[in-house]
């Protein structure tokens, strides 16, 4: 899959008390970048859960913080797929500010879970279709 941009921009309530951007707002940033990414790809979280009864959950993330972001950056988050697997998706997600210089990567693992169960289940195919296509 070719990288996936998607603009953010810094407002005030995703700062600390140092008008940083406070740590955790990242991983919310790189969550609307998948939740873009599928939408991009003819895909709605909220039908997904209705049918085929499916829904991602984040399985594990490694995540690095190169520099801060202050109140009104205007950030790009990239999102590659990295490995897709029968029941999860592997991403590389990065930050990076208005000059490319990185804010933040990551390394996010999310599993395809059954709506109802909570199980693990493969991802849909129409899903998997989908990829070959963005390639």
């Amino acid at each position: 899959m070719t990288s996936f941009h998607w603009p953010i921009r810094v407002y005030y309530e995703d700062t600390d008390s140092g008008g940083m951007v406070y740590h955790a707002n990242y991983l919310r940033f790189m969550e609307r970048a998948r939740t873009e990414w599928l939408r991009s790809l003819g895909f709605e979280q909220d039908a997904l859960r209705r049918e085929p009864g499916v829904l991602f959950v984040v399985h594990s993330m490694d995540i690095r913080f190169r520099r801060p972001a202050r109140f009104n950056a205007c950030l790009n988050v990239v999102s590659s797929l990295l490995k897709r697997r029968r029941a999860s998706l592997t991403f590389d997600q990065r930050i990076h500010d208005e000059n490319d210089q990185a804010i933040c990567e990551a390394t996010v693992t999310v599993a395809c879970i059954d709506a109802n169960t909570e199980l693990p289940t493969a991802l849909p195919d129409a899903l998997i279709a989908e990829f070959s296509h963005a390639r």
